[in-house]
């Protein structure tokens, strides 16, 4: 579309006069609907033309303060209808996905009713409460989805919105279903035009009868349209001849598509935790509360994201998600100096003329990108393309970034090539509760971040734990030791005293870190690899602290390197003998799917953790109802094949094992005291602030995922070999540490830490006894030896061990009998 275009437009061209001219097709009625309609032609069998809004900000980017403006306005109408007290209980029901954002605009026009809009979209775990058909369609089945059933079964009004009145199909289907099963005294219609034929126009009032309920229509404009015999047949023909050719108004396919020319990058929102993303589950009074008081927030961090001197800006919305996105442009119009316009991605296929007599200019294709149920199929952004923006604001919620959004033919790739600077800003998809969960506090706490809690950096990982830093918790190792297995404690009450390494250790760690840091990034990226292959294309990694923080971040690098990806992490406690964070497992549920949640640890042993997982997932779906958490293990290196998802299945050194806190962000181990954990708390943590002039966290991650470029051919070949080949887990581990119990007399395999990582762990916070090395280890053991030596621990080389080394806890510990000769050697 050309500036001489855009004028032409703006001087008086009606945009429906090109099909008027060629199909014959007229609108008759009230003055303004000339004002409000454009015309286009549908790629639809079952009705040529398009009545295209400008003013419902779909395919017509518009002013956000007039797109809200009008359903604001008709909200108020259908208040003074029904009165104040009668609105009081009304329900406003809107349509998928034209109508969604209109529908909620009403409700907020109408005060305080809760909006629920139809969707196409299906949502694991949560039940139907309805649904029906739109005949005119080209993607028919509405599904009503609230999250809470009682929204639809007051007896208050019932206020159906959609964005045109043509036929009253739609309404009178939706009437039906819900009569059936939700009866009520009185509905109310609104549509910002009503297209009747004189055929349909007395339908309404026939169905109102029959069901013995009144019905009322309120409405901007009304009129018909006039159309000629054969009209669906021409327009089909004129479609396919103008496909045929070139309009030049298929951006989607013309220059630079597949070949970004401007910058993508992202703006967090800060969304307010517990707030919908919409209407697909419901939304409340309260809801709409706390939106408007996060909207100026919000509109800031998108206002400061923007290029310096944009003068024209969109915020392009995505299918259903339509309110979210015009009520973040509305802010923003109101809170910078740019022209902002609105409007929003659409499944609607239509042709593209670059004409100022026509509603549709130009037309960018690309592939549905939220994985939708109905299968995968292009999707369309119309009028973008050559409208002078200088910034588009690309506005999708969660369960739609994914790879398929950011492929070079995706949606942001798209924009990109037409569009000097577009900013992606993701929404959470708002994920229902458990209909019989507990009662439990309607919020939880956001997660922690750096720099206020932990070294790393706030979009590094999000902590879902609460902040012990001011309590002691430290008590020496032997105190802890003897409480541990004497049964006076557990080991999770209480933290070890943080080890402080010599100088001599440090430069172990160092040369470790030298020697590994490849290895290391080549296990990273594979399995990071399996993960985007098999579990999730948009995984939400969540790390079992603390080991598992170090890796879940440089999975998350690898993916943003890789695949330009922006994965959320988070990390949450789990604890042997008391399962993994409830609470934290609610907040996930409550904002991601919980299919897409991959947990994440360093490495397995004997698999102790793979199991406690497993048994708590497995307690928590039958306490909370929620389903589709995973309890697979994603793993840096799974010696004791345990898991199914790994990066390798050596045993060798990970160099974060090596140090506690310093190389974990300056954060403890986690803590399960009933004194400072209530029911409806995050497990604990403290964050080490006194040792940052020691912390090492972010060098070892820097030193890592600076081999990224070396090593991807390698991950490729790795991960190749890794997805075709037999991984099922032998748990040749477990085997191999029962047999070491039995040999060595020790009674409780908890006693039996196995593998590199997990003997450093026993060097560094408990009463070491033995140390089981594999005859003719290397250099992956310098540490451990060291260690050994420092505390009076013999290291034993023993033939055909599964893993490099096996670390055994003191069988029989009292206080003092710290070695294996009963010497208590300080660190």
């Amino acid at each position: 579309m050309t500036e001489r275009a855009r004028a032409e437009g703006r001087a008086g061209v009606w945009s429906g006069s090109w099909v008027a001219e060629r199909l014959g097709v007229e609108l008759a009625g009230d003055d303004s609907l000339t004002g409000l309609l454009g015309l286009a032609l549908r790629r639809n069998p079952k009705r040529a033309h398009l009545l295209v809004s400008n003013v419902l900000g779909k395919h017509v980017p518009q002013s956000p303060s007039v797109v809200h403006g009008h359903g604001v306005a008709l909200g108020r109408r259908v208040r003074d209808l029904l009165g104040a007290e009668t609105a009081g209980h009304a329900v406003v029901l809107g349509y998928a996905e034209t109508a969604t954002g209109l529908g909620h605009s009403v409700a907020d026009g109408l005060g305080a009713a809760p909006y629920l809009h139809s969707t196409r979209r299906p949502v694991a775990g949560v039940s139907r409460a309805g649904g029906f058909e739109e005949s005119h369609s080209h993607a028919t089945s509405h599904l009503l989805l609230p999250e809470d059933p009682a929204l639809l079964a007051g007896d208050g009004p019932l206020v159906l919105v959609d964005d045109e009145f043509s036929t009253g199909n739609t309404v009178l289907n939706t009437v039906r279903a819900l009569h059936e099963r939700y009866p009520r005294k009185r509905y109310v219609v609104v549509a910002l035009v009503d297209m009747r034929s004189p055929a349909d126009a007395g339908r309404l009032e026939d169905f109102a009868r029959e069901i013995g309920a009144r019905v009322d229509l309120v409405t901007a404009a009304s009129g018909t349209v006039r159309l000629p015999p054969g009209v669906l047949e021409k327009g089909q023909e004129l479609v396919a001849r103008y496909e045929a050719g070139s309009t030049g108004a298929d951006a989607g396919a013309g220059s630079g598509a597949g070949g970004a020319v401007g910058r993508v990058s992202r703006v967090d929102l800060h969304w307010p935790d517990g707030v919908p993303d919409g209407g697909r589950h419901g939304f409340t009074a309260a809801h709409r509360e706390r939106l408007e008081n996060a909207l100026p927030g919000m509109a800031a961090r998108i206002a400061g994201a923007l290029p310096a001197g944009a003068r024209r800006v969109l915020v392009l919305g995505f299918e259903e998600l339509m309110y979210a996105p015009l009520r973040l442009a509305d802010a923003l119009e109101r809170t910078t100096d740019a022209d902002v316009r609105y409007s929003t991605t659409t499944r609607s296929p239509v042709l593209a003329v670059d004409d100022p007599g026509y509603a549709i200019r130009t037309r960018l294709v690309f592939p549905a990108h939220d994985d939708p149920a109905d299968g995968p199929g292009e999707r369309y952004a119309y009028n973008v393309a050559g409208a002078g923006f200088d910034a588009v604001v690309a506005v999708v919620d969660s369960a739609a970034d994914t790879p398929a959004l950011h492929a070079p033919d995706g949606l942001l790739g798209r924009l990109a090539a037409h569009v000097p600077h577009v900013l992606l800003a993701v929404v959470p998809s708002y994920v229902p509760h458990a209909p019989h969960a507990p009662e439990r506090p309607s919020m939880l706490p956001e997660p922690l971040r750096g720099p206020d809690f932990s070294s790393y950096a706030s979009d590094e990982v999000g902590w879902l734990l609460q902040d012990c830093s001011d309590v002691t918790l430290e008590a020496p190792t032997e105190e802890r030791e003897e409480a541990i297995q004497s049964g006076g404690a557990h080991y999770a009450e209480s933290l070890p005293v943080e080890y402080q390494p010599s100088e001599e250790y440090q430069e172990l760690f160092h040369a470790a870190l030298d020697a590994s840091a490849a290895r290391l990034a080549r296990a990273v990226g594979a399995v990071t690899e399996i993960v985007l292959a098999e579990r999730s294309p948009r995984p939400v990694l969540v790390s079992l602290a603390r080991a598992g923080t170090p890796v879940g971040i440089l999975m998350r690098r690898w993916a943003q390197y890789r695949h330009g990806l922006d994965l959320p992490h988070y990390a949450v406690s789990i604890v042997r003998g008391r399962g993994i964070d409830a609470n934290a497992l609610r907040w996930l549920a409550a904002h991601h799917d919980p299919a897409d949640v991959v947990f994440v640890d360093g490495w397995t042993g004997k698999g102790a953790i793979t199991r406690e997982l497993a048994a708590a997932l497995r307690d928590f779906e039958v306490s909370d109802g929620v389903t589709g958490f995973n309890p697979e293990i994603a793993v840096l290196a799974d010696p004791g094949s345990c898991v199914r998802t790994y990066g390798t299945r050596d045993d060798f050194l990970i160099p974060s094992a090596c140090l506690n806190s310093t190389v974990s962000g300056l954060i403890s181990r986690t803590v399960l005291r009933a004194d400072l954990v209530g029911p409806h708390d995050f497990h604990g943590a403290k964050f080490y602030r006194e040792l940052a002039g020691s912390d090492l966290s972010p060098a070892f991650l820097d030193a890592v995922s600076a081999h990224y470029p070396d090593v991807t051919d390698a991950v490729h070949a790795q991960a190749k070999e890794l997805l075709a080949a037999d991984r099922t887990p032998t748990w040749e581990g477990w085997a191999a540490v029962e047999r070491i119990s039995e040999e060595y007399g020790i009674d409780d395999v908890n006693l039996v830490k196995p593998g590199v990582g997990e003997t450093t762990r026993v060097m560094l916070r408990r009463v070491p006894w033995k140390v089981l090395a594999r005859a003719g280890a290397g250099a992956d053991l310098d540490h451990v030896r060291l260690l050994a030596e420092q505390r009076g621990v013999p290291v034993e080389e023993v033939d055909d061990l599964p893993y490099t080394c096996v670390g055994l806890i003191h069988p029989k510990y009292t206080r003092g009998a710290t070695g294996a000769d009963g010497k208590a050697v300080a660190l």
